[in-house]
């Protein structure tokens, strides 16, 4: 807290102080600004003085004006030029007068008694900040609108000196960022690396021994793209694509809260699956999952996309206040669109005027109105049998949707199928809409109607004034964030990280991005083609920068240690759902349909039964078994309240709340979990009694589970080492210890095999899932 000396004053002070001190953190790439880094010729305030501003400053001198200092507001220039509240003849900013401005006054003075920020908050501004703040004013202090906020502009293609390395568009930015920093880009990987990065990036399962040795053997120029050509038709991709939107739409199987009930919600996710396999352009995409009610003539197909907006969590607890619970249900509604589809941090204005973007509680609360008719209660029933596992509005699926409308949908049986669905209020009955003072749903305000904020783009008053206008507002092409902020998300998934690393917040707090003109050159392509998700992907993956090899020499890891400027081609831990599939899938024991309920694999004992009220289908874990056991782990049954242990493990998102980045940590336990896990153990076994069943001698077993599991050939090294241990393990391991390994999981063991050398080559194949580069995309 600061004394009172300071704090009306001089809190502009604190803010412009904020200059210095952020500066470097908002701006800092792998490559480092130092004090001694040169400044840029043209200081920009979007990307070297609003970064500034918005971590050290606007919590006070911002938007929120409940908060504000001295009614001084530094992201707003008439504020800030404008004479201080309580010295008229002084100005907090000067264009072109750093010494008549007092803002660099205070931050440049030896006085620790006027000295900003004080002593005492432990901030300090280096040179290099304070000669950015100088230099900015000397230059006019001029300042923009943020980046995000400014709808994207194609710029050209910038020169090079590479010529023949770029292989798309895409190539051109990222090369031309490179040479700027004295960077060069990497060789193209070796074809067999490539295509296992390309095979878990499209379908997440490992390249086939079928599909290497045609990739390897096919030497024309033509062939990788044939490669990405056959990947993107094969049904996989969709279930791969769907992943990072379950994410995103926080899909769970479970009602959330204590009871934690079952729910159906599953038919949605074939949906989705299936929408991505028929390249569903995005805003298709989107306006069927906002609005799929409202479109004219709408169809089943449009009314189940709508089970998006009803992923969240239910109550189903007796006692609850309905309120409470629905206007709870309409808040996760608003802060998904606001940070999975627009990326920003709408949540921040729930309570109050956002401290750091331009959004007002107001706004929020407009936004809000859009989701507040949906015909729902709070609470619409206690946990109970199967006419609870949708909440109304609902739609039932029939056996007859199933075989002429719905044919995605794998339902298996002919039980009564309901899902949860959106449905609006009949006009005449239109809820009214409050900002809720606090954000408590039992402290009304003044009543709003339907609105966007207008930092972003106010809304046209010709569209409905409805979800399905939502919508429309929400791919006009004069909208800043939808494209740039789907663009990001696909980079992310291919690139590990996106252009704005904070891919949920491209407002203030947010990072900027490492190649802005490269996401705004993809932004208006993407528009231009229509929204074409398949070509976009495909622009990614065919691009020089994607095929990069991985390998990076300790010159580069010095220079670019977090590979900002992508010199080298991306390398980091797949999903925790295709670490799954690739040990089902390299073993043989995967089970390929798509689509249809969750499943309940193999999970240790007494997890649900310890965090249970003990009522429901979902209070007892019974484990399912045959051909369900090998599912696909992104048809795991999540329950919100006990998440699949051993995805948790590996970061799995556990679905309670809109989820556009997963954490990436290495951990002991995942280590422990591929060593003991019984999904790899039985894998490991099965895929050792198919080897030892083929006709071929040991080292060629070896090199084939090799190919299999890691996607490249053995180091004859490597194989000698795993000859060597499987040798050892075949003279030496016990017949009970073997039978006891061989005993883990429910697949059957060969009856004519046998079983020491079983045991011997499960424990060589369990030692190559445990390799890093397993799991790893290389």
């Amino acid at each position: 807290m600061l004394t009172p000396l300071f704090r009306k004053p001089f809190y502009w002070m604190i803010a412009l102080v904020g200059l210095g001190a952020i500066g470097q953190s908002c701006r800092t790439d792998s490559a480092g600004h130092g004090d001694d880094a040169r400044l840029p010729e043209v200081v920009s305030y979007n990307f070297d003085i609003r970064p500034i501003l918005s971590d050290k400053c606007l919590a006070c001198h911002g938007p929120d004006a409940n908060k504000r200092e001295a009614g001084l507001r530094l992201d707003v220039a008439e504020s800030a030029f404008k004479a201080l509240e309580e010295n008229p003849t002084a100005h907090a900013l000067v264009a072109g007068k750093p010494e008549a401005s007092q803002a660099f006054l205070r931050i440049t003075t030896q006085d620790t008694s006027l000295l900003m920020p004080p002593p005492a908050s432990n901030l300090k501004l280096s040179q290099r900040e304070i000669k950015l703040i100088e230099k900015w004013i000397k230059q006019g202090a001029k300042y923009e609108k943020h980046w995000a906020f400014v709808a994207p502009q194609k710029p050209a293609l910038p020169e090079i000196e590479q010529k023949e390395w770029p292989k798309n568009e895409i190539d051109y930015f990222i090369l031309h960022k490179q040479e700027q920093k004295g960077l060069s880009p990497n060789e193209e990987a070796d074809k067999e690396r490539l295509l296992k990065r390309l095979s878990l990036d499209l379908t997440g399962l490992p390249p086939t021994l079928d599909m290497m040795d045609r990739f390897l053997a096919d030497n024309s120029p033509q062939a990788y793209e044939k490669m990405v050509d056959q990947l993107l038709k094969n049904p996989a991709y969709g279930e791969k694509m769907a992943l990072h939107w379950l994410d995103l739409a926080r899909y769970a199987d479970s009602h959330g809260y204590q009871d934690d009930g079952y729910r159906t919600q599953w038919p949605w996710r074939d949906w989705v699956i299936h929408a991505f396999n028929q390249n569903m352009h995005y805003n298709d995409f989107v306006t069927w999952q906002l609005a799929g009610d409202l479109l004219p003539g709408s169809t089943k197909e449009q009314l189940l996309a709508t089970g998006f907006n009803r992923n969240h969590k239910i109550t189903e607890e007796g006692g609850v206040i309905p309120e409470e619970y629905r206007i709870s249900y309409v808040t996760d509604r608003t802060d998904l669109f606001g940070k999975g589809l627009l990326g920003v941090t709408m949540e921040c204005a729930h309570c109050h005027d956002h401290k750091y973007d331009p959004f007002s509680q107001k706004e929020y609360y407009r936004l809000f109105a859009f989701f507040n008719n949906v015909k729902e209660v709070g609470i619409e029933s206690v946990i109970g049998g199967p006419e609870t596992y949708a909440k109304k509005p609902l739609m039932e699926i029939s056996d007859d949707d199933v075989k002429n409308i719905l044919t995605f949908v794998n339902k298996p049986d002919t039980n009564r199928l309901i899902v949860s669905v959106m449905g609006d209020m009949d006009p005449d009955t239109i809820r009214k809409t409050y900002i809720l003072k606090r954000g408590n749903y039992d402290a009304p305000g003044d009543e709003v109607t339907v609105g966007t904020p207008d930092a972003i783009l106010p809304f046209n008053p010709n569209y409905p004034k409805n979800r399905l206008g939502l919508a429309q507002w929400l791919f006009d092409k004069k909208n800043p964030l939808t494209a740039r902020v789907y663009v990001n998300l696909l980079w992310q998934e291919f690139f590990g990280k996106g252009i704005v690393k904070t891919s949920g917040d491209f407002g203030m707090q947010g990072d900027l991005p490492t190649n802005p003109e490269l996401l705004d050159w993809l932004a208006v392509d993407f528009m231009s083609h229509n929204w074409d998700i398949k070509r976009l992907v495909k622009q990614m993956v065919t691009s020089a920068t994607y095929r990069q090899s991985a390998v990076v020499t300790p010159e580069k890891l010095k220079a670019d240690p977090d590979n900002v400027y992508l010199a080298r081609g991306p390398r980091y831990r797949i999903h925790a759902e295709f670490v799954k599939d690739l040990v089902l899938s390299s073993s043989g024991l995967l089970n390929r349909s798509i689509g249809g309920p969750s499943v309940k694999p193999y999970q240790p004992p007494g997890l649900w039964e310890g965090a249970t009220s003990g009522r429901g289908l979902l209070s007892t874990y019974v484990q399912d078994h045959g051909p369900k056991l090998y599912r696909r782990g992104m048809y795991t049954l999540i329950k919100r309240t006990v998440p699949p242990p051993s995805m948790a493990i590996f970061d799995a998102s556990n679905r309670d709340l809109c989820e556009v980045k997963r954490l990436k940590t290495n951990t002991p336990l995942q280590a422990l979990v591929m060593m003991n896990d019984p999904t790899v153990l039985e894998a490991s076994r099965v895929l050792a009694a198919r080897l030892l069943q083929e006709h071929s001698d040991a080292k060629d077993k070896i090199t084939k589970a090799f190919r299999l599991i890691v996607g490249r050939k053995p180091k004859d090294k490597e194989v000698d080492l795993l000859t060597a241990y499987y040798e050892k393990e075949a003279r030496e391991i016990k017949k009970p210890v073997a039978e006891k390994a061989l005993s883990v999981g429910e697949y059957p063991v060969p009856q004519n095999v046998d079983k020491t050398k079983l045991a011997a080559l499960m424990r060589v194949v369990s030692t190559i899932y445990n390799l890093e580069e397993t799991i790893t995309k290389t």
